[in-house]
């Protein structure tokens, strides 16, 4: 078992419980909830109502007339060790998203300081971000709002020291090897590199949230002027496309 990697199963609720694997957001910790996660949805516990994974963790919500915490944690901690011992990759992905995005200038006014960074020219930086094998770790901090990664290692970038008052929503932002896209306009610490016409939570959309955890994430690279026709559709999806995978 990789150092670190301590499955615990931590009450979170009158309702609920966490599946915790590590208390950093260790990629090895991130596979093994992505797993654990995958494998709840697959053959859920009598009584769970719910099943949302996080970064390094997977809280379930459960009936208690249902089902005792105990006999749920007593069920659930030689799964999650199991996991752990095995040391597993991330479960391949069920669904691929391909997203528009315009990179640098006005819509990225940090990627020359993130390319600088990583020893790359604006355009390289570019290209390994569009390349990446990327998958949505969590959703989370707003409606929709996905943390995707991981990144090369060499973008294990920190926070900013100080905030930007406020990225436009959409806004694609890098920090710690991971991209977050705002569903709405925001402060951040993390670095603003491009914007994508595509809202990642709409309220009166038929499906408000369209990305899930475990979804494959490719951006593709377009001119402002194409990001701009984007923005005018009423769906709000930015010329995303998805590819069902099973």
């Amino acid at each position: 078992m990789q150092a670190g990697l301590t499955p615990q199963i931590l009450p979170a609720a009158a309702d609920a419980v966490l599946v915790r694997f590590a208390l950093r957001a260790e990629p090895q910790a991130m596979a093994a909830a992505q797993v654990m996660a995958r494998q709840l949805d697959a053959d859920t516990p009598e009584g769970v109502v719910e099943i949302a994974p996080a970064l390094v963790s997977v809280l379930l919500r459960f009936d208690p007339a249902v089902v005792s915490r105990d006999d749920l944690v007593r069920a659930l901690l030689p799964q999650a060790t199991a996991i752990a011992e095995q040391r597993p990759d991330p479960p391949p992905p069920l669904r691929r998203w391909t997203i528009p995005a315009v990179f640098g200038g006005e819509h990225g006014p940090h990627l020359d300081d993130v390319a600088g960074s990583l020893g790359l020219s604006p355009d390289q930086a570019v290209q390994q971000l569009c390349r990446a094998d990327l998958r949505v770790l969590t959703i989370g901090f707003a409606p929709g709002q996905p943390y995707i990664g991981l990144l090369p290692p060499a973008w294990d970038l920190p926070r900013m020291a100080d905030l930007a008052p406020r990225v436009p929503a959409g806004a694609v932002v890098v920090a710690v090897r991971q991209i977050v896209m705002f569903g709405a306009a925001s402060a951040t610490g993390w670095r603003q590199v491009g914007c994508s016409a595509f809202r990642t939570f709409l309220p009166d959309r038929e499906t408000p949230m369209p990305l899930r955890a475990g979804d494959a994430i490719r951006y593709s690279s377009i001119p402002a002027e194409e990001m701009a026709e984007l923005s005018k559709r009423s769906d709000g999806m930015g010329g995303a496309t998805v590819e069902v995978l099973e």
